[in-house]
C-alpha cells in the first residue's frame, strides 16, 4: 500500500507541478514577444557606418488605397541597390550586395536574383558593354548573367 501512495505523490499534485504547467503555458508567449521586440529595429541599409536605421514598421509600401504591404528584406535591399546603381555605379552596388550577404547570411539565397536584377538594370542605364565591365564574381557571376540576358 505504501508504494501506491508514493506514486500518487509523484504524479504531481504538488506546487512544483503547478509551476511547471504555468511555465509551459507562459514561456512560449514570452519568447515570441521578446523575439519580436528584438527584431523591430534592424539596419536594412546594408551600410554599417550609416546612422539611418529603418524599423520593421517602416518596411511597408502604400499602394495608394490606404493599405500597407510588408516588404521582405531582400526586396528592400534590391530596391536600395538598384537606386544606388543608378545614382553611383554598378560596382558600388555589387560591393554593397556582397557586404549585405556577408553580414546577413540569410540573404544568400536571394543573392543570385538580386545580382541578375542589377545586371539587367545596368544594361538599361549603361548599355551592355559598359555594364559588362562592372561584372565580378558576386553570387556566382549572376550579375554577368543578368547583363547577358538583358542584352541578348
Amino acid at each position: 500500500m505504501k508504494h501506491s501512495t508514493n506514486q500518487q505523490t509523484r504524479r504531481g499534485r504538488g506546487p512544483a507541478r503547478r509551476i511547471g504547467r504555468s511555465l509551459a503555458l507562459v514561456l512560449p508567449v514570452v519568447l515570441v514577444l521578446s523575439g519580436t521586440l528584438a527584431v523591430t529595429r534592424v539596419n536594412w541599409t546594408g551600410d554599417p557606418s550609416s546612422g539611418s536605421v529603418l524599423t520593421a514598421s517602416d518596411a511597408t509600401v502604400s499602394d495608394g488605397k490606404a493599405r500597407s504591404v510588408h516588404r521582405a528584406a531582400q526586396d528592400i535591399l534590391r530596391d536600395q541597390l538598384l537606386t544606388e546603381l543608378q545614382q553611383k555605379n554598378p560596382g558600388i552596388a555589387l560591393t554593397h550586395l556582397q557586404e549585405a550577404v556577408n553580414e546577413r547570411p540569410s540573404l544568400a539565397k536571394h543573392c543570385v536574383s538580386i545580382a541578375r536584377a542589377l545586371g539587367r538594370a545596368a544594361v538599361r542605364v549603361y548599355g551592355p558593354t559598359r555594364a559588362q565591365s562592372y561584372a565580378r564574381p558576386v553570387c556566382d557571376t549572376s550579375f554577368a548573367t543578368g547583363v547577358a540576358a538583358a542584352h541578348g
